[in-house]
């Protein structure tokens, strides 16, 4: 006979199964849906913006995707708490260079939780081949940092800069396995420090549960995005002082990952 324990896991192990199958009845088609109907108004509401608003078409792009990231929570919002953390360190209108740690494709979709919109994403060059990202991503001016020179990104970061935007980094330039942070490239410090702009840590929680690498289906979870204090670059303009930076930066979301995860447990 049953034990009541048994009972309770064999209910839960239902309700979860029950969960990840509405979810997924819902989430794949709406994705595909929203995705349509961004494509689809795109045109039309970003020549009615350019002509009241005069803003570049890279600026604009960059609103229209942190829009659609936005309209993205809100229809994942029934099977995933997200929650945002920190966020006041963030100034308007100040140029910053962000550090994300990578767990799922779809943590760049949670940058929608940022207070701005205004956003270059540094990435490799395999999502510039998708066909319905990457006219978008060339748009919004997203550097390859793949098939780009590091002169190049900088040179290029810093004219985001002046306009008062930010460039983000994934500094392991590849999704964990393990939800543990992998090794750190030193491109986005290198740009961070080149450019004089403070460096805010982003720490993401729950989005290896909710899709991680290798799998297709999407699982309900909780999502936390906290940015950490600013770091201020003018402090390791000597010689190898990316170094030291990347360091630093990684130990600091090390231990507010690992905090992160405690509370959660």
């Amino acid at each position: 006979m049953a034990t009541d324990s048994q009972c309770a896991a064999s209910g839960g192990s239902a309700v979860s199964a029950l969960s990840i199958f509405l979810m997924n009845l819902w989430a794949y088609p709406s994705l595909v849906l929203w995705t349509f109907f961004g494509i689809l108004v795109f045109p039309f509401l970003f020549s009615v913006l350019w002509l009241f608003l005069r803003w570049p078409t890279g600026r604009l792009t960059r609103w229209f995707i942190w829009m659609y990231g936005r309209g993205w929570l809100l229809l994942m919002s029934p099977f995933v708490q997200f929650r945002r953390e920190n966020m006041g360190v963030i100034g308007q209108g100040k140029p910053y260079l962000f550090t994300v740690n990578h767990l799922s494709f779809f943590d760049t979709y949670c940058m929608g939780l940022l207070p701005v919109y205004d956003v270059v994403f540094a990435v490799r060059s395999w999502p510039f081949r998708m066909l319905w990202y990457g006219s978008f991503m060339r748009l919004a001016e997203y550097l390859d940092v793949e098939n780009g020179s590091l002169e190049e990104t900088i040179s290029r970061s810093k004219a985001v800069f002046s306009g008062k935007g930010t460039v983000l980094f994934f500094p392991e330039g590849h999704r964990s396995r393990d939800g543990q942070l992998q090794r750190f490239y030193s491109g986005g410090f290198n740009v961070a420090i080149a450019g004089g702009v403070p460096i805010i840590p982003l720490c993401i929680t729950g989005t290896d549960r909710f899709l991680p690498p290798g799998r297709k289906l999407f699982h309900p979870c909780r999502v936390r995005l906290k940015a950490l204090e600013p770091i201020d670059t003018r402090d390791f303009r000597e010689e190898n002082g990316h170094v030291r930076l990347r360091k630093l930066v990684k130990e600091q979301m090390s231990d507010a990952l690992e905090k992160m995860r405690a509370e959660e447990d």
